[in-house]
């Protein structure tokens, strides 16, 4: 493969095309047939339905859904495993303490709202010793 500049009509043995240089091909081809208008799309098009027809192999495939079930089976085994570890170690999980937070959380505004209506007690308190101040001088 030399590095000489690429040519349209080059023929080059199967063996010698690479990703790149049939990339390139592929493009300089589509440019010559429509003069580059919507070759984006069109290469988007074709990667789309490419990139489609490879999820729909690979889900129809019953191998790599065998290789998926037993691989979140795995998965969920082991998060229970180390779940009960930690229970046994008397610490908490990830989810205690994710409980723990959304609890504590619902505290911290349930005593945000106590403080907001003593807040406003206390200013209605201050108006009425006001009141009565201004009434007594009178």
């Amino acid at each position: 493969m030399g590095t000489h500049a690429w040519d349209a009509n080059e023929i080059v043995p199967a063996e010698n095309l690479t990703w790149s240089r049939l990339s390139r091909a592929t493009v300089l081809n589509h440019m010559a047939e429509d003069g580059g208008d919507g070759i984006k799309d069109r290469i988007s098009s074709r990667g789309e339905d490419a990139l489609g027809e490879l999820a729909q192999f690979l889900i129809d495939n019953p191998w790599v859904n065998q290789a998926l079930q037993v691989a979140f089976g795995a998965r969920e085994r082991a998060s229970t495993v180390g779940a009960n570890a930690i229970r046994n170690l008397n610490l908490p999980t990830g989810n205690d303490v994710d409980r723990l937070a959304r609890r504590l959380r619902a505290v911290s505004e349930r005593l945000e709202a106590v403080e907001d209506a003593l807040d406003e007690l206390g200013r209605e308190l201050a108006e009425l010793r006001r009141g009565q101040r201004d009434s007594s001088h009178r």
